[in-house]
C-alpha cells in the first residue's frame, strides 16, 4: 500500500485528538462502525456449520428473511462494546438512533462529561459533507447537552 504525506498527516492529527480526549477527565471517546451486513436464512454459509450436525440448506442461496445491519459503538476508555443489529441498510438515521440510544443507556456512568468524541471512518452515510448526519449529530448534541466531535480516520488507499 503506498503512503502519501497528506495520509500520514491525518493519521498524526487523529492520534494527538484521540490522545487530548484521553487525558481529559471531561471527554469520553468512543468508536463507531458498521459491519457487514448478514442474511438470515435456510443458507449454506459456504459449507461452513457452528454445531455438531450440519444444518441442511437450500440449494441455492438466492432467498433469504431479513438482512441484519450489524453497528457496533466501542467505549476506548473501558472497552465496553455495544452492538446493535438493524433491519434496514446503514443509514445516518439508525446510526444516529443507535447513538441516540446508547447514549440513554449510558449517560448516567458520565455525569461529568462535556464532550463526546467520536471516532469514525468516512463511511458513505456518515461523510463529514452528508448533510443529514451532520443535522442528525448538531441535534443529538444539543438533545444530550455535550459538544460531539468527530474524528475521521483516513481512507485505506492513497488517491492518486
Amino acid at each position: 500500500m503506498k503512503k502519501i504525506p497528506e495520509t500520514e498527516a491525518i493519521f498524526e492529527n487523529v492520534l494527538k485528538e484521540n490522545q487530548a480526549s484521553d487525558q481529559n477527565v471531561n471527554s469520553l471517546r468512543i468508536s463507531i462502525d458498521t459491519k457487514a451486513k448478514v442474511k438470515i436464512g435456510n443458507l449454506s454459509r459456504g459449507g461452513k456449520s457452528r454445531t455438531l450436525e450440519p444444518k441442511s440448506a437450500d440449494d441455492h442461496d438466492t432467498e433469504w428473511q431479513a438482512i441484519l445491519v450489524p453497528f457496533g459503538i466501542l467505549n476506548t476508555q473501558s472497552d465496553q462494546l455495544s452492538i446493535y443489529m438493524g433491519q434496514s441498510a446503514e443509514t445516518t438515521d439508525f446510526i444516529v438512533d443507535c447513538l441516540t440510544d446508547w447514549w440513554h443507556n449510558n449517560q448516567s456512568d458520565y455525569t461529568e462529561l462535556e464532550e463526546l468524541v467520536i471516532d469514525l471512518d468516512g463511511g458513505p452515510a456518515i461523510r463529514s459533507d452528508r448533510t443529514q448526519f451532520i443535522k442528525r449529530i448538531v441535534e443529538l448534541s444539543q438533545t444530550i447537552g455535550l459538544r460531539i466531535r468527530l474524528i475521521y480516520y483516513p481512507p485505506y488507499r492513497a488517491q492518486v
